[in-house]
């Protein structure tokens, strides 16, 4: 099926576009009056998750109501740690939650991995087909996953953490091991976004959240070579990664067999365009907090980033849009985006 706005896929691929397209990290959430209607009739979050007919039209509520250029399947990065044999809970309120944790040798070889854990995320794929299937072509849709070592800090950690010191100390006291659950971990992420990519997604991006916390040591040690190993897997769409906080390689993502590069709000253009090199489309990266200003605000903010960035961009925020955005403030960075047109 040919895609009738495939702005976003010409421009991952290098192609000349007439403008940046747009979409924007967390845009099927509670920004949308729909999506809180929506879960207010549920459970909670994980029912969402794993109901794909209702994930399906939790992602397709942004492109209705915001017309942004792509879809971004709607899931969750911690399916992954839950198909390998450690389940979460999401408390309202408070984030993530893991009873069990990885605190041995033998928590990890107990973890299933690869084509068999992946395999149990089929709701997952049912969601991407069903998605497909409602979209009709309109715009592209995206697949993700979490990072390995983001998803190892939360299998150690057991929450989200200011300081990841549970996860990190992994790395510090048992190398080994530390890599073997990266292995793990990197060994079913492959799978499940190759699936993924067979069930219709597009393009795939690959969340590496808490990349900020580590050293550049070990961030090149721990991280780099297990998200090249996943973008040297996925050959058949285009792969974003995008290291919040990991500005100090920057210059060393940019040499991943990934096809774009995403950008928080702390790294100028200019900059990551250095870092980075020519080779690579860059996403990002407007401050998430700009969209609390007046539509006005907004709309030279995000005229000028478009300025700064040029050609090959992929217009998006430094970080996912928060809860309490207001709507009409994501409306304004989205339209002035849509307005844009490069000379």
């Amino acid at each position: 099926m040919s895609t009738t706005n495939d702005l976003l896929l010409r421009t991952a691929r290098g192609e000349q576009v007439e403008r940046p397209p747009v979409w924007l990290m967390r845009q099927a959430g509670r920004i949308l009056p729909q999506y809180r209607a929506l879960r207010n009739r549920l459970s909670g979050f994980k029912e969402l998750v794993e109901t794909p007919d209702l994930a399906a039209e939790v992602t397709i509520q942004p492109v209705d109501e915001l017309g942004v250029d792509a879809a971004i399947i709607f899931s969750d990065i911690l399916v992954i740690p839950e198909a390998m044999g450690l389940p979460y809970e999401m408390i309202e309120k408070r984030g993530p939650n893991f009873p069990k944790v990885i605190e041995s040798a033998k928590d990890v070889e107990r973890l299933s991995d690869g084509e068999d854990a992946a395999a149990s995320l089929h709701y997952v794929y049912e969601a991407v087909r069903e998605t497909k299937r409602r979209l009709n072509g309109r715009v592209p849709l995206i697949g993700f996953a979490g990072a390995p070592w983001t998803l190892m800090a939360y299998m150690v950690e057991g929450s989200g953490s200011k300081t990841f010191s549970k996860a990190k100390r992994l790395l510090y006291t048992d190398e080994q091991l530390a890599h073997q659950l990266m292995q793990k971990i990197t060994n079913t992420l492959i799978a499940y976004l190759q699936e993924k990519v067979r069930s219709g997604a597009q393009l795939v991006q690959v969340f590496d959240s808490w990349a900020g916390i580590l050293s550049p040591e070990q961030y090149r040690r721990f991280a780099l070579p297990y998200i090249g190993q996943i973008c040297e897997a996925i050959t058949e769409v285009p792969v974003t990664v995008f290291s919040k906080g990991a500005w100090f390689v920057l210059d060393q993502i940019g040499e991943l067999p990934c096809q774009v590069v995403g950008l928080d709000w702390n790294t100028p253009p200019a900059l990551a365009r250095k870092w980075v090199g020519e080779g690579k489309v860059l996403q990002g990266n407007l401050d998430p907090c700009q969209l609390y200003a007046l539509p006005e605000t907004i709309q030279s903010a995000t005229t000028a980033m478009l300025d700064a960035f040029g050609r090959g961009h992929i217009a998006n925020l430094g970080h996912g849009v928060y809860p309490d955005t207001p709507l009409d403030g994501v409306k304004a960075f989205v339209d002035t985006v849509k307005a844009y047109r490069y000379k």
